[in-house]
C-alpha cells in the first residue's frame, strides 16, 4: 500500500466532520431563535370567593333497639301455659306466661285466715281493756292490770296490720304467676317451654321484647375529630350544622328516611377512643334491625368562609400538604400552601391559605414553577390558533403555542 494513502483518507474524514458540525450548529441557532420567540406559559385561572360550605361527615353506625326488655319471672314455679306467638307484637301488660298458681292461691287463703284471726283477737283485747278502764279508775283492779290489757289491745291491732300486709304480699305473688309484657314491642323466641321450672333469681330471661319503631342508631366518632369540631365552632364563620342524619345501609343503598341526633355521650370509650352519638329514625316497615351496621351521613358544621377550588388545581406533597398556584404580581406563578381536607363534588374545600379574589390557576399547572412568568387567561377560554408567519413552517407555527392545556392565547 502507498504511504500517502492513509494521510489522504484522514484528511477527507476530518473535512466531513467539520461540515456536519457546521450544519448542526446552524440548526441549533434556527431552533433557538424559534424558542426565543416563545412567550410565558399560558395558564387558566378562576377567581375564588368565600362561600358557605357544609362540613359533611360519614361515620360508622350500628342500629340499636329504641326499647328492650327481658321478660323474667318474679316468682318460682312451673310454667303451665304460654299466651303469645313468637315473633309477634305484644302490648304492655299482656299476659305472656302462666306459672302454676296453686301454691300462691293457698298462701292467699292462709293469709286471709290469719287476718281474720288477728282481727278477732284484737276485738277481744279491746273489749277487755275497755272493761278494765272504769274498774281501774275505781281502784277495783290494779292500775298495772289495766295497763297490760291496754297494751295487749294495741299489740293485737298491730298484728292485724301485719297479717293484712302478708295478705297483700300473697296476692301480689299470686298475680306474678301471670307474667306480663313490660313494654310494647316485638317479642323474640321463647327461651322457656311449658313445663319448665323457673325461679325469681334466674339469669336467663323467658323472652326478649324490643321496640323497633322508632329505632336508635348509635354513631361512633373519634374523640380527636370531635375535639377539632368543637375548636372550629369557636372560630368566626363556623356554625353548628343541623341535626338531620341520612343513613346508608350495608348494601350501599340509602335508607330513605331522615333521622335526628338525640344526644352525644359525655365520655370517651377507653377501648376505642370514640364518642357515641345517638340518632333516632322512624322504622315503620321494620327494615332496620338491632345489631345492623350502617353509615351515618350528616352535617356537623357550616363554614361560611370556605373556598371551593377545582380538584386539578391542588397537588399534594409527599408529606400530604396541599399546595396550589395563584396569579401573583407581574403575572408570575405564586405557590401557596393551603388546608384542604374535604371535598364537595369535584371541588376541594379550602379553609385556609386563600383570600377573596385570588386567581387560582386550574389549567396548565403541569410544568409550572414558583415565580415563573405566566400569561393568565380565564379558565376554559376559547383557543385561537394564529396562522404561520412568513418563513415558518407548520412546526414553527406550533412552537409559538405552549403552556395551558385548555386555554390558549387569548385577548
Amino acid at each position: 500500500m502507498h504511504p500517502a494513502f492513509p494521510r489522504a483518507s484522514l484528511s477527507l474524514l476530518a473535512a466531513a466532520l467539520l461540515l456536519a458540525g457546521c450544519s448542526h450548529k446552524e440548526d441549533e441557532e434556527q431552533s433557538g431563535g424559534r424558542g426565543a420567540q416563545r412567550g410565558p406559559s399560558q395558564v387558566g385561572f378562576v377567581v375564588v370567593q368565600p362561600t358557605s360550605v357544609a362540613q359533611t361527615v360519614e361515620l360508622n353506625a350500628r342500629v340499636t333497639a329504641y326499647q328492650q326488655s327481658e321478660v323474667r319471672p318474679q316468682v318460682a314455679g312451673v310454667i303451665r301455659r304460654r299466651f303469645f306467638t313468637e315473633g309477634s307484637v305484644v302490648r304492655q301488660g299482656q299476659t305472656l306466661y302462666e306459672i302454676d298458681p296453686r301454691i300462691y292461691s293457698a298462701a292467699v287463703q292462709e293469709a286471709q285466715a290469719n287476718v281474720q284471726s288477728a282481727r278477732a283477737n284484737a276485738e277481744a283485747t279491746r273489749v277487755n281493756a275497755e272493761r278494765l278502764r272504769p274498774l281501774a279508775q275505781m281502784e277495783a283492779v290494779s292500775q298495772q292490770e289495766f295497763t297490760n290489757a291496754a297494751a295487749a289491745s294495741r299489740q293485737a291491732q298491730a298484728s292485724v296490720a301485719q297479717t293484712q300486709a302478708q295478705l297483700e304480699t300473697a296476692r301480689v305473688n299470686l298475680r306474678f304467676t301471670n307474667v306480663p309484657a313490660p313494654i310494647t314491642g316485638r317479642i323474640g323466641r321463647s327461651l322457656a317451654t311449658v313445663g319448665a321450672l323457673v325461679t325469681a333469681n334466674q339469669t336467663e330471661p323467658l323472652a326478649v321484647i324490643q321496640r323497633l319503631d322508632p329505632i336508635y342508631v348509635d354513631i361512633q366518632q373519634s374523640s380527636a375529630d370531635l375535639l377539632a369540631l368543637r375548636r372550629s365552632l369557636s372560630k368566626d364563620g363556623v356554625a353548628p350544622g343541623q341535626a338531620a342524619v341520612r343513613l346508608k345501609l350495608e348494601d350501599g343503598s340509602d335508607y330513605g328516611l331522615t333521622g335526628t341526633v338525640e344526644f352525644a355521650e359525655s365520655i370517651v370509650d377507653p377501648s376505642t377512643g370514640t364518642v357515641t352519638l345517638r340518632a333516632r329514625f322512624a322504622n315503620p316497615n321494620g327494615l332496620l334491625l338491632p345489631g345492623m351496621f350502617a353509615r351515618a351521613v350528616f352535617v356537623q358544621s357550616i363554614n361560611s368562609r370556605a373556598f371551593l377550588v377545582p380538584q386539578p388545581a391542588i397537588s399534594r406533597s409527599p408529606a400530604g400538604d396541599a399546595t396550589l398556584f395563584v396569579v401573583g404580581p407581574g403575572n408570575k406563578a405564586v405557590q401557596r400552601k393551603v388546608v384542604a381536607n374535604l371535598t364537595q363534588g369535584t371541588n376541594w374545600v379550602v379553609t385556609q391559605g386563600l383570600q377573596p379574589g385570588d386567581k387560582v390557576i386550574v389549567q396548565g399547572t403541569g410544568n409550572l414553577r414558583p415565580n415563573a412568568p405566566i400569561q393568565p387567561v380565564p379558565a376554559n377560554s376559547p383557543q385561537r390558533v394564529a396562522p404561520p408567519q412568513a418563513g415558518q413552517g407548520a412546526q414553527g407555527g406550533q412552537g409559538g403555542q405552549s403552556g395551558a392545556a385548555s386555554p390558549a392565547k387569548g385577548g
